[in-house]
């Protein structure tokens, strides 16, 4: 049984390898052809690759579900087709049996790339966001186009570049009162955190009275805000480049400022329950090898799992949205498509009995 094991391992892990391959390569094709639209001044082709390599384990967890659901077809179908499981099942090995020496490897390829998603992919996404904003960044004092906003309180703020460092460039805020009237602008060239705090260089303020506006020009200051470097490396990257412990640490930050977090609770719950969906996408897909595609060609195989993938896909990307809009709560919009697999899978399995 144990080289039975190591064999199914060995098998279904090539197979979701390979898939996870020709997914990343793809992903990483389209990304460049978009980047190339963006190239002008210092953000030349090979800054376009940097962005697209150090954006590449932000993927990875991505579309691991669905490489495993198109990797277990390919992996099962070839033993299908070789007569290998009509061979396994008659020498007494249940189905219940297969199915876990299928889903352990599916499972361990699962939670490492959990790891990256925790622990390296918001390192690399952060630093390819720096290294593109530091290159499109415009050089004078007029908010880039590129770059973030951000609001606590009355402020608005706007940064060209978040360095993962704790350095900022090409900073401006608004503050208003109450009331909506513009009361200050400030921009400052640079901000750097230091001893527990934020000093500006090279500020420039306005201060926008009932009859004129008075400004002044200073070459530093102190600027006191919630905002850590943790926090900003956190808000300039997509909600679902960031890892499960920065997901809720910044949904609690907004919640703390009266802002909505309803995003980032909807991410939260998506990569938290992304191991779940994992197990029951490859589920479906032991299914469907012992139930309806058991004598079918393998490229049958492969669209049938690409079709599968597309509709899990966008029934979560649809209940998404309607979390935010409807206000139930965004654990559900995940959830669903994820029950639906389950029970559709455990038909088929219990089908072929």
């Amino acid at each position: 049984m144990h080289k039975l094991n190591r064999y199914f391992s060995t098998i279904i892990s090539s197979s979701i390898f390979l898939v996870l391959l020709v997914f990343l390569s793809l992903d990483s094709i389209g990304s460049i052809i978009d980047e190339v639209g963006d190239l002008a001044g210092n953000y030349t082709f090979f800054s376009a690759l940097k962005f697209v390599f150090f954006s590449v384990p932000g993927n990875v967890f991505d579309v691991l579900p669905f490489a495993a659901l198109i990797g277990c077809l390919a992996g099962l179908g070839t033993l299908a087709g070789n007569s290998e499981l009509v061979v396994i099942r008659s020498a007494g090995v249940s189905t219940g049996r297969i199915v876990w020496m299928v889903m352990r490897p599916a499972i361990v390829i699962m939670l490492l790339g959990m790891l990256i998603s925790e622990y390296i992919a918001p390192h690399t996404e952060s630093i390819a966001q720096s290294h593109r904003s530091t290159a499109l960044r415009q050089t004078d004092n007029i908010v880039s186009s590129y770059g973030l906003w951000h609001r606590e309180g009355n402020q608005f703020m706007h940064f060209d570049v978040v360095e993962p460092n704790g350095v900022l460039y090409g900073l401006t805020m608004y503050n208003f009162t109450d009331e909506g009237k513009l009361s200050t602008a400030l921009s400052a060239k640079r901000a750097i955190y230091q001893a527990n705090h934020w000093l500006l260089e090279d500020v420039v303020e306005s201060r926008f009275l009932d009859d004129r506006v008075e400004q002044s020009v200073t070459a530093s200051r102190p600027w006191d805000t919630e905002l850590s470097p943790t926090l900003l490396n956190i808000l300039v990257l997509d909600p679902l480049d960031l890892s499960i412990k920065g997901l809720w640490q910044y949904s609690s930050y907004l919640q703390s400022q009266s802002l909505d977090s309803g995003t980032y609770r909807l991410a939260f719950w998506k990569k938290v329950l992304q191991p779940l969906s994992t197990v029951a996408l490859v589920l479906v897909a032991i299914s469907f090898i012992f139930g309806p595609l058991r004598e079918v060609t393998m490229g049958y195989r492969i669209f049938i799992g690409v079709l599968v993938g597309i509709v899990f896909r966008i029934s979560q990307d649809m209940l998404a949205p309607a979390s935010l809009v409807y206000g139930f709560q965004p654990i559900y919009a995940s959830l669903v498509p994820i029950i639906i697999c389950f029970a559709g899978g455990f038909w088929f399995l219990v089908r072929t009995k």
